[in-house]
């Protein structure tokens, strides 16, 4: 097994990880959950989904972009469904929210619902998006430490390098490592989640905590080198594989609601629609969401959109599924988990719906 050790968090992050673990206490203690398990009549995974929406129906979803696609194009007024927007991403505090009942729908990267399987928690994708071109485009790129004297990925051996093993940036470290020709055994792993708090890695990174660190392409990678390039920090590519999937996924028992369960059915057919409009108005995202919503300069806010490339919506998952099925090849020996079917975490009742929204 690899060595890792848990640092003190950096300055900053504590009153960001309060602010997260408020939102998550505020949506357990207003959560339907009284009205739901009483609604709930246990549909099978089976069973075709229901089309009808019984009234009083609410969807608790957390995808804060699409939240404002909804709200600009006044979508939420042409559902048969409540939606409660909820602001929780990234694979563990979404985890933690499904753990408390706290939302119905997270988004997330590949990992988290292969690391929910793994910590028992039942989860399913209903939906999966990708980038056009996934390789040329990546999500992530290596950012190095001002001090670590890492001027290219072959200068990681024996370094100390951020791990989240619950989110994609875990597989990212992995997989360099392999394409290098290195093992966990020739670094030190420092566990550290990436989403407590925006900027916990590069600030990792600029106080010396860790040497090197997967972070997010763009203007996160853009805003590092802005302050620490000149102190000696970098930018690097990892090798060429995929890191794009993002994926719509929702605990099992969402699914057995059957009120839930017809309310997921459209809202996945309404977030292809999404992912179209916003392949199709990207200078109207950035101004709209990025700039109005984020506070984001309007240099910033485009190159935010420029970098997440041009998403796709597929048809089928078969691609999806082989891409989830080398990840826990990879993965399940590292971590010490069981390897298992990735078949099993996709749910082939929704399989079209999102494709078909995104069409005209």
């Amino acid at each position: 097994m690899a060595r890792a050790i848990r640092p003190g968090l950096p300055k900053g992050t504590i009153g960001l990880a309060l602010f997260v673990i408020l939102s998550i206490a505020l949506l357990i203690a207003f959560a339907p959950a009284g009205r739901d398990t009483a609604r709930a009549a246990g549909l099978s995974l089976l069973a075709p989904l229901p089309d009808a929406v019984p009234p009083g129906t609410t969807l608790i979803v957390g995808d804060p972009v699409t939240e404002w696609i909804f709200s600009h194009n006044g979508w939420e007024a042409e559902l048969p469904f409540a939606i409660k927007w909820a602001r929780i991403t990234g694979g563990p505090d979404v985890t933690e929210a499904f753990h408390a009942r706290a939302l119905d729908v997270g988004m997330g990267a590949n990992v988290p619902p292969l690391h929910a399987h793994w910590v028992g928690l039942p989860v399913r994708i209903v939906a999966v998006r990708g980038r056009a071109d996934p390789v040329a485009t990546p999500a992530f790129v290596w950012a190095t430490s001002p001090k670590a004297g890492v001027t290219a990925l072959s200068d990681l051996k024996g370094k100390r390098i951020a791990f989240s093993p619950s989110q994609v940036q875990g597989q990212i470290v992995i997989q360099t490592l392999r394409s290098l020709g290195l093992t966990t055994k020739d670094v030190t792993l420092v566990e550290l989640p990436s989403s407590v708090g925006g900027d916990v890695y590069t600030s990792a990174l600029s106080s010396g905590i860790v040497d090197a660190a997967p972070i997010g392409g763009g203007i996160v990678a853009e805003r590092y080198l802005r302050k620490f390039g000149d102190a000696g920090a970098r930018v690097l590519r990892h090798p060429p594989f995929r890191d794009d999937l993002i994926t719509a996924f929702v605990p099992v028992h969402v699914l057995e609601d059957p009120a839930k369960a017809a309310a997921l059915r459209h809202y996945v057919r309404w977030w292809g629609r999404a992912q179209a409009w916003a392949a199709a108005h990207p200078a109207e995202l950035a101004r709209g969401y990025y700039e109005g919503d984020q506070g984001l300069s309007p240099a910033d806010a485009r190159m935010v959109v420029a970098a997440a490339g041009t998403p796709v919506v597929p048809a089928e998952w078969r691609e999806a599924a082989a891409y989830q099925q080398a990840a826990i090849d990879l993965l399940a020996p590292q971590f010490g988990r069981e390897r298992f079917d990735a078949a099993t975490l996709f749910d082939r009742r929704f399989e079209p719906l999102a494709h078909e929204g995104s069409q005209p």
